[in-house]
């Protein structure tokens, strides 16, 4: 799967503009059309077509068919993380990130048809739902490291390395995201 950068995520230049609305377009027309036929029937042409682009675009912004249907949002992940790790460092954490969560889920009410769709062709397509799992546990576990960090600055380093970043390579695991969530309990941050 293509993975955006930070810069193109956080861009807000015409280029990434766009390249992040013709990636969403693409992604929205692989759900709908999943939705209608069934992620199986579905090809890389008709979703292309569907978002008005060519097969060689198609291949510009996901590295297969199957990749198409897995997020609907590239970008919600990394924004949760922007806004968190800019919330002011008096704010709690918890409120911190009640706040960039909270800021997440009301744009996903706007796009409320698409996000059900997307659900319906995920419970009907396991290896799609699986691979979804995965984006899932990668993006908790990069909300696990900035929670980490921002509660290193806010302690001056403390957490005594109950969390510790990533290495590149390694898979991200749920016990990244919970030793980031014990260090909010430990410190009293609730």
């Amino acid at each position: 799967m293509h993975i955006m950068t930070g810069k193109d995520a956080a861009g807000g230049g015409l280029r990434e503009r766009k390249k992040r609305a013709t990636r969403a377009a693409l992604a929205e027309a692989a759900v709908r059309l999943a939705a209608e036929h069934g992620a199986d029937q579905v090809t890389v042409e008709a979703i292309s077509a569907a978002a008005g682009v060519s097969v060689r675009t198609f291949f510009n912004y996901f590295d297969s068919r199957d990749d198409a249907f897995v997020v609907v949002d590239a970008d919600a992940g990394e924004r949760v993380r922007r806004s968190f790790l800019a919330a002011p460092p008096a704010l709690p954490p918890l409120e911190a990130l009640r706040e960039a969560l909270a800021a997440e889920l009301r744009e996903a009410e706007r796009q409320h048809e698409l996000w059900s769709l997307h659900a319906g062709v995920l419970r009907s397509s396991p290896h799609l739902l699986v691979r979804n799992l995965g984006v899932q546990m990668a993006d908790e576990s990069g909300l696990a490291e900035a929670i980490a960090r921002r509660l290193r600055s806010v302690r001056g380093g403390g957490g005594g390395g109950v969390v510790r970043p990533r290495r590149e390579g390694e898979d991200p695991t749920p016990e990244c995201a919970s030793g980031a969530l014990y260090l909010l309990a430990r410190h009293r941050w609730w």
